[in-house]
């Protein structure tokens, strides 16, 4: 279960409790009444769907036996300027580093987190389409040693 608790703090700023006992501040920008002490919700939200395919991809491709050195994933969202400024998209762009990687392992591992495993993309799906790229680079094979 997902689980999530917000208490005001001051302005616009709020205290998050989630389920699991971490805690984080939201916050907005100044301008609008906050102390930007804190990412937005919205921020949150494709952070989110940041991790939660970054956990899929990776555990795939340990489990396909890929020597993966670094996983970066950037999450691009558009939002809509008229309220309620929902997601109209969403890209995500991997950046795998690793010594030997299989292209098709890489493409195959990403697809399953998107297609299958991702919580995160299905709930937002179909309601705001998601794209996504990804690039490979090579690491040195004695950073995988260490």
């Amino acid at each position: 279960m997902a689980e999530a608790t917000v208490a005001l703090v001051d302005g616009m700023q709020f205290v998050v409790e989630v389920g699991s006992g971490h805690s984080l501040t939201i916050d907005s920008a100044s301008d609008v009444g906050g102390h930007d002490s804190g990412p937005r919700p919205m921020e949150l939200l494709t952070a989110g769907v940041a991790g939660c395919t970054a956990m899929d991809v990776i555990s795939i491709l340990r489990t396909m036996r890929q020597k993966v050195a670094d996983l970066k994933v950037h999450v691009h969202g558009i939002q809509a300027t008229e309220h309620p400024k929902k997601l109209l998209s969403i890209h995500i762009e991997y950046t795998v580093t690793g010594y030997g990687l299989v292209e098709d392992r890489v493409a195959r591992a990403i697809e399953l987190s998107e297609t299958k495993y991702c919580p995160a993309m299905s709930s937002l799906r179909p309601g705001a389409p998601i794209t996504s790229s990804y690039t490979i680079l090579e690491a040195d094979e004695e950073i995988m040693t260490k």
